[in-house]
């Protein structure tokens, strides 16, 4: 992807349709968009899945708390939900394998009639799953539970239920589906911001007006049609191109904490089926850490980044603590970070945590905007689909959609163990070759040959890491990085993880780009320091 070439191409050429917002619903559209053999554009306020796409608990699933919903309250919509989730997930799983696998996820009970309770629900959640290959829950004895996963209370403990599901890196994921759609002819372009539109004499939409937010240079994107994807912002999109539309969202905000991976000492996960709220959290083996989530609470500010605060930090705590044989040591939490979902509300007086996360394609009569509302990462496929299957009807040609079947960036020709490839050919360790397979899948080589080429881009960004300094040029050059935030929190992902190690990297990371964007040492310094003032006040917001 080419930043350069596709402003040019936003500025200069007439689109089919143009996609806003590029997070898991946009980036997905794009894609589908493309294979349709339309003409696209693709942009985004800031980077891809910069807002709740890189936000999520990492889980691709149909949703246990949503099929137990459905049974306690006869509410079919929560149940339409999980047999679409689970529909898609194993679509999800298959077409980014570097990027997607299944997660074994244990269930602590305390006494026999948890147990059989959640085995009976589980089995359930295994029979709608009928495209998959993934095995199915079994109810474990508390020594097999502590087998796999040891640092649970063994005196609080009576047995466990195990079941799978699917973990993903969501940002990495999202990117994917850009790259994708770009190497299909889309023009894609990150920190590109829409500020109106301009119309036809009958009222419908026929150009985007953005900035470039990098330049500041103003931007006429002509197009025939605008898909608005911007989650929780879309209300705002949809007002701006119709003022008489009434607000369809209500946001709310989840968070999770990062921990260290000894906080379970286990690659399997838990899910936390007793909360003071009423949800499930879920503990989650992520990137090195333990990660811990996520809350429901209502969100009224959504144009301020949501971050963990300290009552959130301290719920997540208490909620898992009762589970460990070793309480939570809050020096330990290592980072967090907070998310929006783009809720659908027709009633306002229910709550956030009532509400399904379904989705629904609005067509708007008198501007011609289509907007994606709704929806979570493990239907992002279908919600595309049901998308183009409106725009197709907008502009008069039916297509199929081909994303069920399509292998996505770095998905093609992948292999498990192809890091065993790259450490013998590039003399890379085996942490450091197994990770570049597993966020670059099969374009992998091309960053160890980066560092093959030069020795000082061998070298760790953190000593307790298996990120390399290679990765900051591959990914500046080809996965269109702009700032040091893009590489740090959504390409490696280490700022979800570990605040301080993103921050002792941040200095090499910014010397790295500099070199390759050309900054200046001013421009150098502005980027690094407005970064590393970000995660100070994230740090403090969680203190």
């Amino acid at each position: 992807m080419n930043r350069t070439t596709s402003l040019a191409r936003l500025q200069n050429e007439l689109f089919d349709i143009c996609i806003i917002g590029a997070g898991a619903s946009g980036a997905g559209c794009a894609l589908d968009a493309v294979l349709r053999g339309y003409k696209v554009a693709l942009i985004d306020k800031k980077d891809f899945a910069s807002e709740t796409s890189s936000r999520s608990t990492k889980l691709i699933h149909g949703g246990v708390r949503y099929l137990e919903q459905a049974f306690k309250k006869l509410d079919f919509a929560q149940l339409k939900q999980v047999r679409h989730g689970l529909e898609e997930r194993h679509i999800v799983l298959k077409n980014a394998p570097h990027l997607a696998r299944p997660l074994a996820l244990m269930t602590p009970v305390s006494s026999w009639i948890e147990g059989l309770y959640f085995k009976i629900g589980l089995s359930l959640y295994d029979t709608f799953a009928t495209n998959d290959t993934l095995p199915k829950s079994k109810w474990l004895s508390k020594k097999e539970v502590l087998e796999k996963i040891p640092t649970l209370d063994r005196k609080k403990l009576h047995s466990g239920v195990l079941y799978y599901d699917g973990q993903l890196d969501d940002a990495r994921y999202c990117l994917a589906l850009a790259q994708s759609a770009s190497e299909n002819g889309a023009a894609v372009a990150n920190y590109v911001e829409v500020n109106g539109f301009e119309k036809e004499e009958n009222g419908k939409v026929n150009a985007v007006r953005a900035k470039d937010a990098i330049s500041g240079n103003a931007i006429t994107i002509r197009t025939k049609l605008v898909i608005n994807c911007t989650g929780p912002f879309s209300d705002h999109v949809r007002l701006m191109a119709n003022a008489a539309l009434s607000e369809r969202l209500r946001p709310s905000k989840g968070v999770h904490l990062s921990l260290p991976y000894h906080t379970l000492n286990s690659e399997y996960a838990m899910l936390i089926p007793k909360t003071s709220d009423g949800r499930v959290v879920f503990a989650i083996p992520f990137e090195g850490a333990t990660m811990i989530g996520t809350t429901d609470t209502e969100c009224d500010e959504i144009n301020r980044e949501p971050t963990l605060n300290h009552a959130e930090r301290e719920y997540l705590a208490a909620t898992l603590n009762p589970y460990l044989a070793k309480p939570i040591d809050p020096k330990e939490i290592r980072a967090g970070f907070g998310g929006l979902r783009p809720l659908l509300a027709a009633d306002p007086s229910k709550s956030t945590k009532s509400l399904v996360r379904d989705h629904e394609v609005e067509v708007d009569e008198a501007s011609g905007l289509i907007s994606l509302l709704g929806g979570k990462w493990t239907t992002y496929r279908l919600m595309a689909k049901d998308t183009l299957d409106e725009a197709d009807k907008v502009l008069g040609d039916a297509k199929d959609c081909r994303t069920a079947d399509y292998v996505l960036a770095g998905g093609e020709n992948y292999r498990a163990k192809s890091w065993q490839d790259i450490q013998a050919k590039y003399a890379l360790p085996e942490d450091i070759s197994r990770h570049l397979v597993l966020k670059y899948g099969s374009r992998a080589p091309q960053v160890a040959l980066l560092a093959q080429e030069d020795n000082a881009l061998k070298e760790r960004l953190s000593p307790h890491y298996p990120y390399i300094r290679a990765e900051v040029v591959y990914t500046v050059r080809n996965e269109m990085v702009v700032a040091p935030r893009d590489f740090l929190a959504r390409r490696i992902r280490l700022e979800i993880t570990d605040w301080n190690e993103t921050l002792n990297s941040l200095p090499v990371v910014a010397d790295l780009m500099a070199r390759e964007l050309s900054w200046t040492d001013e421009e150098k310094t502005r980027y690094a320091d407005a970064y590393a003032e970000e995660i100070g006040k994230f740090i403090s917001d969680a203190r």
